[in-house]
């Protein structure tokens, strides 16, 4: 695993280092000595797989608030993503700053997103599957979330809109 930084800082870009034969490739998605050696997360608590049938498929933004913040390491296992994280720490001087990759099975590559930022995606193409590693257990009252459209945010999403969001997510505030 290669681990770069995005240019917003606490983001990271990891990218896998596949081995190639004549049977395929293999990579490590996760490892946790290298991330640890990077000063990242190192314990995973849940590893959640998210399938949407659709392009045009928006989901987010969210974050975990308190104790249950969690880093979160997300990837694309089929098909293509935008994917974007957002500094919502109240006091950093980074609020409200953005950072969005694309990811997909062909680039290998993956997104750390610290505490302290909110996450969601945009799928590119239908059937999409999104895997994400994260460091807390799921607790629904520590959810927070955020408009995905907030002009606080500005975020330049790679389609436009209609999208396809759930009723939750296209109700949470602006800031």
């Amino acid at each position: 695993m290669k681990i770069e930084p995005s240019g917003l800082p606490g983001v990271y870009i990891i990218k896998r280092e596949p081995f190639f034969d004549i049977r395929g490739s293999f990579s490590r998605m996760f490892c946790k000595q290298e991330l640890v050696g990077a000063g990242l997360c190192g314990d995973i608590a849940q590893i959640n797989l998210s399938t949407n049938n659709s392009v045009g498929t928006l989901r987010g933004l969210h974050s975990q608030q308190g104790e249950d913040a969690e880093d979160k390491i997300v990837t694309c296992t089929s098909g293509k993503i935008f994917d974007v994280c957002v500094d919502v720490r109240e006091n950093s001087k980074n609020f409200g700053k953005w950072f969005g990759i694309g990811l997909s099975p062909e680039n290998g590559l993956a997104l750390y997103v610290p505490k302290g930022f909110a996450h969601g995606y945009l799928t590119l193409c239908a059937n999409a599957h999104v895997l994400y590693m994260v460091t807390q257990f799921y607790k629904q009252g520590a959810e927070q979330g955020y408009r995905f459209d907030d002009p606080k945010f500005s975020i330049d999403w790679p389609l436009k809109q209609p999208f396809i969001i759930s009723a939750k997510d296209s109700s949470w505030p602006y800031v």
